[in-house]
């Protein structure tokens, strides 16, 4: 049974998930990308599902580190099948690796609970955020995580809130001195950065759609009982329980205000609804019910395949 399997955190798990993902990668690059194959692309592509299963190392760490969820594997099968659901997310290089330097500042955020070196966590955490944005400009919104940190770990030393903005001031300065130095125009770049767009009708695909639809569905379900759980959880551990709610209201704003709408902005949800999931996981005392929910995720992608 997949939820007995995903249900321990062993190396054979990981290995189980490295592969499947392997596998979405490769046939969602072949059946959706439009290019002709040469050994350049065969090289992003490899340099692209190293940034993927990264990502998934990184997220597993971050989870892990912070018990944000029990011992288990689901968190890192879910994050995978959400892939599976709307491959779309990984079509666009840029997001992908604004995704993971995401993942990068939430690991650092969420780790200020310890109270233990602030001021570098807070530094990184700015860090990475900005280094996103650069990428996909909507990244900026997870700033709002730095903020709702400092809140809720009750951060209240003037300096440290003043670290982020040096974190800013030092991408900044890095980026626009390589700009001047290589004769890019600085103005047109940063304009050209700022798009909005409330045009849903890109995501009019039976595939997207379904996909779409499945994830939120859960998602929302999965919510209910994960906030009405974190008063269960230690008074140390809440502020980082409501942090995840935070980051995955920030993916779904994102996915609402998006320039351009093909799936792929929605790859910054997955990673807070994997972790809201687990946790639902993880109370669900019917197994049956456990193994229907990972079954429709792991079957959702063949059958929009076939559409």
């Amino acid at each position: 049974m997949i939820s007995n399997f995903f249900g321990q955190s062993k190396p054979i798990n990981f290995v189980v998930v490295s592969l499947l993902l392997l596998v979405i990668f490769s046939i969602t690059k072949y059946v959706m990308l439009d290019a002709k194959w040469d050994v350049f692309l065969v090289v992003k592509q490899v340099v692209l599902f190293g940034v993927c299963l990264l990502s998934v190392f990184v997220f597993d760490f971050l989870v892990s580190k912070n018990s944000l969820t029990k011992k288990n594997s689901y968190k890192v099968i879910l994050f995978v099948l959400f892939i599976a659901v709307l491959p779309e997310a990984i079509l666009n290089s840029k997001i992908l690796l604004s995704n993971l330097f995401i993942l990068f500042a939430l690991r650092r955020i969420i780790s200020l609970r310890t109270k233990k070196d602030v001021k570098k966590k807070l530094f990184d955490a700015a860090f990475w955020i900005t280094i996103a944005s650069l990428l996909y400009f909507w990244s900026v919104l997870f700033f709002a995580l730095i903020i709702a940190a400092l809140i809720l770990y009750i951060i209240t030393d003037v300096k440290n809130w003043i670290i982020p903005l040096i974190g800013v001031a030092t991408v900044t300065i890095i980026v626009a001195s390589y700009m001047i130095i290589a004769g890019i125009d600085i103005l047109y770049f940063f304009n050209n950065l700022i798009e909005i767009s409330f045009d849903f009708t890109t995501l009019n695909i039976k595939r997207i759609i379904i996909g779409a639809t499945i994830l939120l569905s859960f998602g929302i379900w999965s919510l209910f009982y994960y906030v009405k759980n974190i008063k269960s959880k230690t008074k140390s551990l809440r502020p980082s329980f409501s942090l995840i709610v935070i980051s995955a209201i920030i993916g779904i704003v994102i996915v609402i205000i998006a320039p351009t709408k093909n799936g792929s902005e929605f790859l910054f949800l997955f990673a807070p609804l994997a972790i809201i999931m687990t946790n639902y996981l993880e109370v669900i005392s019917e197994k049956w019910f456990k193994e229907a929910l990972l079954w429709v995720l792991l079957l959702t992608p063949v059958v929009t395949l076939l559409l």
